[in-house]
């Protein structure tokens, strides 16, 4: 369990709000949404890890209560605002269990924009101030969301060329083009392994453990899903110098004389590296391998550099052609692009290699702070609002509809508009849909329970999840 203290992990404003709540008021239903944004649909994943972290079994204590009222106090400079009652009453009717009803979509279902992913609750009327106090912590699932939908949305842009041009036999397979690069980039610890779990919902490589140790932990991994190979960085070839670059390079061969292993190759001249060394010297070693060496340019523009590296490396090495008229290394040749890699270059290097006639299955990725980091909560739009409320008995379905002005001074309602009543997720005709929960009620709820009253009621494995969102 977390050693934070829940009661303050919210907004600071969020600790007014049961005063400001009209009264009478006695529950509050909020959902969240993915509103739109840079892909056109989302992967649900992440919730169980808050769920189980942060808000299953007694959460609220009366030692974390003197904690954060001593803090409140001091955020808020005044006595008026925090209200220690609230928590209390929760501490002693409920043994400081969370008194709502989380529902959402199964972890890893890919589900279009705009569409209800997650539903929250009080459970008992004097909590009604609960549902959107646990916004702040539960809105962060936007995070491992997004990183699974980018990741996923580049493993559609490989398959594509995959089917192009690569053979069905290729090297490695689809499952470890991209590899996750992005441990030393991201903002904590914490981050590395929510994001690095993320991406192997739907890639298999990865060089941040903090990602597999996170599925295990929170998600039943049997094994750690991510893999990874050995290689070198820059400090183990640059050793001995620019005279000492050959040297160093038959050392790594030498060492891992046989499997797969990637040596970084641009400390100072990629080309010569592949044509004089790798490609004449080493030649005959690395081609009587048992394994895969994976060459790796660093620097220099990644489509101009990879096209002259494959131009030496097939002049060197030779290449056979696949059954769909592309050129393929033999396969103790390969080669990793990991620098300047997003999700807007790779369609950019991929489609450079088919015009040059060269398959996809010659090159895998690395890609790290455009991974784990260069994502925020805007990315795909997710917002989590109160759709419907009861005051002193009566349903009232509740939304905001923003009138804005476009460029051209014209008013136009935003695209925060928001959904209103109780809600449910359904499948028509093979396509998601969001409507009222009493709407089409021969058509299942795809949100299921997920959390009651502190206890997690329903959990999914890390394979299912891959399963679910698997194109």
């Amino acid at each position: 369990m977390t050693k934070e203290n829940l009661i303050l992990l919210a907004d600071a404003y969020k600790y007014s709000h049961h005063k400001l709540y009209i009264p009478g008021t006695q529950h509050i239903y909020s959902y969240l949404e993915s509103r739109g944004g840079k892909f056109d649909e989302t992967v649900f994943y992440g919730l169980q890890y808050f769920l189980k972290e942060y808000l299953q079994g007694t959460v609220f204590t009366k030692e974390k209560l003197d904690e954060a009222e001593v803090t409140l106090k001091e955020v808020f400079g005044r006595n008026d605002v925090f209200d220690r009652s609230r928590f209390e009453y929760i501490i002693d009717k409920h043994g400081g269990k969370l008194p709502v009803r989380i529902k959402a979509v199964p972890e890893g279902t890919v589900v279009p924009v705009r569409n209800v992913l997650m539903t929250i609750e009080n459970t008992d009327p004097e909590c009604y101030w609960l549902t959107n106090f646990l916004e702040t912590l539960l809105m962060q699932v936007w995070y491992p969301c997004t990183v699974a939908s980018l990741s996923r949305e580049i493993k559609k842009v490989v398959k594509r060329y995959y089917d192009d041009t690569a053979s069905a036999t290729a090297f490695g397979g689809i499952d470890f083009v991209l590899n996750d690069f992005g441990f030393r980039g991201a903002s904590s610890v914490e981050s590395a392994g929510i994001g690095g779990s993320a991406h192997l919902v739907s890639f298999s490589g990865s060089d941040t453990i903090a990602g597999s140790i996170f599925a295990k932990r929170h998600y039943d991994a049997p094994a750690a899903p991510g893999l990874s190979i050995p290689a070198t960085e820059h400090s183990i070839v640059t050793m001995l110098g620019e005279p000492g670059e050959l040297e160093i390079f038959k050392h790594v061969l030498n060492t891992f004389p046989t499997g797969t292993i990637a040596c970084v190759s641009d400390s100072y001249n990629i080309f010569r590296a592949c044509e004089e060394y790798w490609g004449t010297e080493l030649k005959e070693q690395i081609l009587s391998r048992d394994g895969t060496l994976v060459i790796r340019p660093d620097s220099g523009d990644p489509i101009q550099t990879l096209l002259r590296v494959f131009d030496i490396l097939m002049n060197k090495f030779g290449f056979t052609v696949n059954e769909k008229g592309y050129k393929v290394l033999p396969p103790q040749v390969r080669v990793i692009q990991g620098d300047g890699i997003s999700y807007s270059s790779i369609p950019g290097i991929f489609e450079a290699l088919k015009k040059a006639g060269i398959s996809a299955e010659n090159l895998v990725l690395g890609m790290g702070g455009a991974l784990l980091q260069r994502v925020n909560r805007d990315t795909q739009e997710f917002a989590l609002k109160c759709a419907y409320a009861e005051v002193n008995g009566k349903g009232i379905n509740v939304q905001k509809m923003p009138v804005e002005m476009d460029a051209n001074g014209q008013l136009q309602t935003s695209f925060k508009k928001s959904k209103a009543g109780k809600l449910k997720l359904v499948k028509e005709n093979g396509a998601f849909k969001t409507i009222g929960l009493d709407e089409a009620p021969q058509l299942d709820d795809l949100l299921e329970t997920v959390f009651e009253n502190g206890e997690v009621t329903k959990a999914w494995s890390f394979e299912a999840v891959r399963q679910a969102a698997a194109l």
